[in-house]
């Protein structure tokens, strides 16, 4: 068995990789788009070929120009009588060339669990990467606001303002994330200074299609800094992406007022759909989403490298 990175030639063998199961997937248009965009590469497409056919592949996105941030898809043909152990294989080969395991992303239907088909195409998909150390599991809510339903009032209790110093952002961030329920933040806080990782994540939502001139800060009127709301964007379109209310300020009901500050960011410019995700765990921020008209659509499951 040869397990390699991808080449412009092999696309065509590429598109013949189809999941006909009840997950996400790098479907051909998807594949075509994204490889357009940079947010796909060969280089980040792993294949287990035999004789020149592939019996397995393995896709990450990432930024254009950067390293693999999210695997997107793997398949194995179904003639393979071993399909956990092929693909936990092709994964480790690509880990071992990116010198980490980046996290799995799966996205199912509400409900996957009573599913059959749904719950067997993530049940040997979680084992093959657990095998290739992917073994913290995390289930995050999709939430939607579309234009048909109303848009937040402001309450007059905060000002929101810009800031053009990506440094207040990043105390504003490392001083939110003091008790947070975010897994991503708390698993990051375990290896990494505070400071260093609020720029980090600055810096990743700097690297987002959204356009930074929506941040914006909250105040009360007394001048008191109450939190952080970044709306934003992805390649699929605008996003609530990020906000939060420092520990001093929780228990006020300030992350309704953040919350529909990015939703009456995003309606201003007409927008007809905006999506946002939580962890199942985060019950406040799922009651959030559900008081400002937000809708949970779907569920997106995470496979990470335990810290």
């Amino acid at each position: 068995m040869l397990f390699r990175s991808t080449v412009e030639a092999d696309l065509d063998h590429l598109l013949g990789c189809v999941v006909d199961e009840s997950i996400s997937w790098a479907h051909p248009e998807r594949l075509l788009s994204f490889l357009e965009s940079g947010h796909y590469r060969h280089d980040h497409i792993w294949v287990a070929e035999r004789d020149g056919e592939i019996l397995a592949r393995a896709v990450w996105w990432g930024f254009p120009g950067g390293d693999p941030l999210a695997l997107d898809c793997v398949y194995v043909h179904p003639s393979v009588e071993d399909r956990v152990g092929l693909a936990a294989e092709l994964l480790r080969h690509a880990h071992a060339q990116y010198g980490d395991a980046p996290e799995y992303h799966v996205f199912v239907a509400n409900g996957w669990r009573d599913d059959p088909k749904a719950s067997a195409a993530v049940a040997w998909r979680w084992e093959a990467a657990g095998r290739a150390g992917l073994t913290e599991e995390l289930e995050r809510l999709r939430y939607e606001w579309t234009a048909d339903t109303p848009v937040p009032e402001p309450s007059g209790r905060l000002i929101f303002s810009g800031e053009d110093d990506d440094e207040v952002f990043v105390d504003a961030f490392r001083r939110v994330a003091v008790g947070t329920l975010d897994f991503h933040t708390r698993q990051a806080l375990a290896t990494t200074p505070p400071q260093e990782q609020a720029r980090q994540d600055v810096a990743g939502y700097r690297e987002m299609p959204g356009d930074r001139s929506w941040w914006r800060l909250a105040h009360t009127k007394d001048g008191d800094l109450v939190g952080v709301a970044l709306p934003s964007a992805n390649n699929a379109g605008p996003v609530v992406g990020y906000l939060g209310v420092l520990p001093e300020q929780r228990g006020h009901g300030y992350v309704d007022e953040l919350l529909g500050e990015i939703t009456r960011i995003h309606a201003a410019r007409g927008v007809q759909r905006v999506v946002a995700d939580t962890d199942a765990g985060n019950v406040p921020m799922a009651r959030a989403f559900e008081r400002a008209g937000y809708r949970n659509f779907a569920v997106r499951l995470v496979l990470s490298q335990a810290t």
